[in-house]
Order: structure tokens, then sequence, then C-alpha cells
């Protein structure tokens, strides 16, 4: 077995620190920092010191295993790329503000690459003209770049951010579903292999366009991303693809449509406390413009609306606000305070699925200070479509079986998705089938946060201490300690050199004037999985070997240290 080399912190490039940074507000953001794994160069950009750098490669290794497990090839594209493919897709304009645009001298535009669909599309439409050069998977792990409005929580939410993004070609929706099938089994051993704990769960394609699509989230408090899981069957989802069946009811019963009068109350809670019944009983009717046409959204008095969901049913291309002042004046049949889905014109009616056939509601009766009671969705007014649209909340039912879903945060460290022909088809990507007649490519996108997945698991695996590496991804695989005396350090540097001709990846704190305790804190802090000391019985041959994580010490000798490190 080769030789690993023994990196000495007395000639490490890193230096750790006692407090938190000031601007840190997770704990992926403090400790990477405090243990010298990375430091900010400017807001959103990170620097990777020696031992950061080493993490990062190991996430790499291990994504680029499992990516090449599955047949997947390797490529390195650029990341300056040009205006026209993603103007051919529209996602020049869709990105928006997140996007890095610049010139070049002659005043041609480019921009620095979020995600490459376009620029695969183009490669394999140069590459493969037949049906038999497919299928194919592509892959790269290359540094990416978005202009985030607030960059934060360290390496987790930067402008620039290393990523691992594949793609599938195939010439049928089977195919793709096959893809789509390896990808995911793929992500599952990497991210077992990481020793991250995740869930899998529905999404929606955003931006990215598409059908099926899937995220793996990380579980962890610094999350930015709110999950439903089920404790009692297998659904998960991201809040933005929780939905809700349209279960009709009998409201046969319910007697006739009748307006009451109810002064001041243009809010759900001042009608709701007015005539003394909780705001789920009301309908509240949210006006929002599209593209200037005025939709009106009806959910449960006591729901909010989640405007990105409202977004996202329209889809990127279309221009989503609430309506002004400017837009009541002009439409005086729209009541502020007091609108109704009975009797409304011109204005497209969306629901909640809540609001279904046969419920019955009080709403406004599009009258100043009148609203009306017995409004029955199917009878006094029809709804349009469907769409769930709500805030989700803990303790909805579960779209499968019905239990109280359990909402949670999570750090969002892979995505994968069914792509379908929608980049094909804008930039034209056919081979000849076997007819030989020309067949139109269909695509699948998988992404892995690569840097992301560092910070994701100093959140789930840190403790009081500091960090604390799972084996495959640690900077070493063995901490050793000079407590500090002359002896301590031969015997340290002597079984460091042991370690590492049997292979081991060695960190050897060899520093001199540093005290014990403060090597055995940084120690700690910077998380190998087993630190092995050369303390106060060095002159015996005898070391102290801790493990990192359960925090269980045993003195042996030498060679029985040697034997438990190499078992």
């Amino acid at each position: 077995m080769a030789k690993a080399p023994v990196q000495r912190m007395s000639q490490l490039m890193a230096k750790t620190l006692r407090d938190d940074p000031a601007d840190a507000e997770v704990l992926s953001h403090k400790l990477l920092v405090r243990a010298g794994y990375v430091r900010r160069t400017a807001a959103g950009i990170w620097s990777w010191l020696p031992l950061g750098k080493k993490v990062l490669s190991n996430v790499e290794r291990i994504v680029r295993e499992e990516m090449d497990a599955v047949g997947a090839q390797e490529v390195s594209l650029p990341a300056l790329l040009p205006r026209e493919p993603y103007e051919a897709t529209g996602r020049w304009d869709e990105y928006g503000a997140e996007l890095f645009r610049l010139q070049d001298r002659k005043g041609g535009d480019y921009l620095l690459g979020p995600t490459h669909e376009e620029i695969f599309t183009l490669l394999v439409k140069d590459q493969c003209s037949s049906y038999k050069d497919l299928p194919v998977i592509l892959y790269q792990i290359q540094t990416k770049f978005r202009d985030e409005a607030r960059p934060r929580a360290g390496i987790l939410r930067g402008r620039e951010f290393l990523m691992k993004d594949s793609y599938s070609f195939d010439t049928e929706d089977e195919g793709l579903a096959h893809s789509y099938g390896l990808h995911r089994q793929a992500y599952q051993r990497i991210f077992e292999r990481l020793g991250l704990d995740y869930r899998i769960c529905a999404a929606t394609a955003g931006a990215m366009g598409g059908s099926k699509s899937e995220e793996f989230l990380a579980p962890a408090e610094a999350g930015e991303d709110t999950f439903a899981d089920c404790p009692n069957c297998d659904f998960a989802a991201n809040t933005e693809a929780v939905y809700q069946k349209v279960v009709a009811v009998d409201g046969s019963a319910v007697p006739a449509a009748e307006e009451i009068p109810t002064p001041d109350t243009p809010t759900i809670e001042a009608l709701a406390a007015s005539l003394g019944v909780p705001a789920s009983a009301t309908l509240k009717n949210l006006l929002v413009k599209v593209d200037g046409e005025v939709v009106a959204i009806g959910v449960p008095g006591d729901r909010e609306v989640d405007m990105d969901k409202v977004e996202a049913h329209f889809g990127p291309t279309a221009a989503v606000e609430l309506v002004t002042e400017e837009d009541f004046a002009a439409r005086p049949d729209l009541v502020r305070g007091y609108v109704g889905p009975q009797g409304l014109e011109k204005v497209t009616y969306l629901a909640d699925p809540r609001v279904a056939p046969g419920t019955s509601w009080i709403t406004g009766a599009n009258k100043e200070g009148t609203h009306a009671k017995n409004v029955v969705a199917g009878r006094d007014f029809e709804v349009s479509e469907y769409v769930d649209v709500v805030v989700v909340r803990d303790g909805d039912p579960c779209p499968v079986c019905g239990t109280g879903l359990k909402l949670d945060r999570a750090i969002e460290i892979g995505h994968i998705f069914q792509l379908g022909r929608k980049y094909a088809d804008a930039l034209k990507l056919d081979v000849l089938g076997q007819n030989g007649k020309p067949v139109r490519v269909t695509m699948g996108s998988y992404g892995i946060g690569v840097s992301r997945a560092v910070a994701a698991l100093a959140e789930q695996t840190a403790d009081d201490k500091g960090l604390c590496w799972p084996a495959e991804v640690a900077p070493a695989d063995v901490h050793v300690v000079a407590a500090g005396k002359a002896l301590q350090t031969e015997l340290a540097l002597e079984v460091s050199d042991k370690l590492a001709a049997a292979g081991l990846r060695v960190l050897v704190d060899d520093r001199a004037g540093v005290s014990p305790g403060v090597k055995f804190t940084d120690a700690e802090l910077m998380g190998v999985p087993k630190i092995l000391v050369a303390g106060r019985r060095a002159g015996e041959g005898v070391v102290e070997l801790k493990d990192r994580r359960t925090g269980e010490r045993e003195e042996l000798t030498v060679e029985e240290a040697l034997a438990a490190l190499t078992a």
C-alpha cells in the first residue's frame, strides 16, 4: 500500500478561531470558519483552505465514483457562456436578476452559467446524429454562479458554488424514465456514503421546466426549504409541491344564499369577530393581475396564500402582481374588502381544493359593507380551476393517507428533473431514428450541490465541541496530537509515519509553543474521526485513542493503536 503523506500542523495554512465570526448566522458557517476550513473573500464568495479543500475533494470523489458507476461520462464545459442559447429557451429573461450578465469588449452578451442545460443540449446536437449514439449521460463538476440578492449562511447560499450537474439524452420517454431511475439510485448511494440524513421529496420543476421532479433534502435547522413529511406513509414533499384532493360534499340542504349587512368588516378578522364565526367559515378572495388580467383566488379565510405557488402555477414568464388602488378604481364592480365569487364578471376564478363543490361559505357580496352567507361552491358560483396555493401548515392532511403532516426545515442537496423536450424543442435537438426520420430527443437534468453538501454535513454532524466528519469525507483519518514535550512530539511523529505507511491519512499537531489544551480543543474543533494523543505516558510507548463522535477513549501501546486504526 502506498504511503500517504503526513500533514504537519506546524506547516499547515489553517488558523483556528476561539470565537464565532460576527457575521455568522448558522452552525456550519461558524464552525467551518473557526476550524480553518474556509475564509470569506466577499459577500457570497468563499475561499477553501487546505483542510476544507480536502473535504470538498472527498465529496467530489464520491460523487464522481457513483456517476461513473451508472455509465455517465464526465466532461468539462465553460462557465462563461453566450447569450443566444439561453435566449432561445427563454431563460435569459426568466432568470431575472439572479443571472450574472456581462459583455465583452465588442459588446457581445455573455453570462456566468447557473446551470448548463442549453450548452449540453448543443454539445449533444453537435456530437450525436443517430439513435445509435443514444442514450448517453454526461456530467461535470463545476463552479456555478447566481447573483443572490442576500447571500447568507456561509457556503450554504453563495454567489459562487460547486455543483455536479448531469444530463441524460434518450429517444423515448421510457428511456428517460430509466435514466431518471439510475440517477435516483446513484444519489441515494452518494448521500449514504457521505453520511447524510436525507429525504426524497416531490418537488415542482420551476424555471427548469419538465414534468417529474424530486428533491433530496437534508433536515437541518439552517435549511431554507420547508418540507412536509407524513409519519404514517412514505409521502414527503417540498411544501410547494404538497397538494390536496378536491372532495365534493353534498350541499343540497344548505339554504339559499342570503346577503347580510356587515359594516366596517373589510378584513377576515373583522368579519369573523362581527359574526361570531371562525375564520375557517369564511371565504377569502385574493385578487391578482396575471399579464394585466384580473384573476381571483378563493381560499378559506383562515389560510394564507403562498405567492410563490401562485407564480409557479402561472409559469416563469407570467407577470403576477397584486391588484392596486388604481385597479380597484378602474373596476367599480370589484369592491375592496367585500369581493365574492358569485356574480363576478370578466374575472377568472381559481380556488383552493378546500373550496370543493357543495361547500358553504360566508363571503363578500360585491357591495360595500355587505357579505353573503350560505354561498355554495358549484351552486352559487363556479370554479374555473382548482389550484393548491395556500401556505402549508403543520397537521394538514397527507394527500395519500390523510394523516397530519409534519413540517421540517431542510437543506436542498440534490434535485432531479425529467425535463422532457423543452430544451430539445427550443434548440432543435433531433437524431435520425430507426426508420430514417428525425426523432426529437428527450432529456433529464440532475444536480448535486457539492459545496453545499459540505455545509449540510457540518450542520448535521457537528456537536458542542466542533465539527465531526464522517470517515469518508474527513480531511484525515487520524489526528495525532503531541501533548507538548520533545519526547511526546518525537513519538507523535513516529506514530504518524507508521500510520501513513499503512495507508492512513494523518494530520499531526506538532506545533511548538502551543499548549496541550489548545491542541486538544483544536482537534475536537477540526472534527477528524479519530484522535491519537501522545501524552503523559509517551515514555512508556503508550498513547490515548479517542473516538471523536462518541468520546470513547482508551490507552493503548503504539502497536495496539496501529492495529486498531488499520483494522
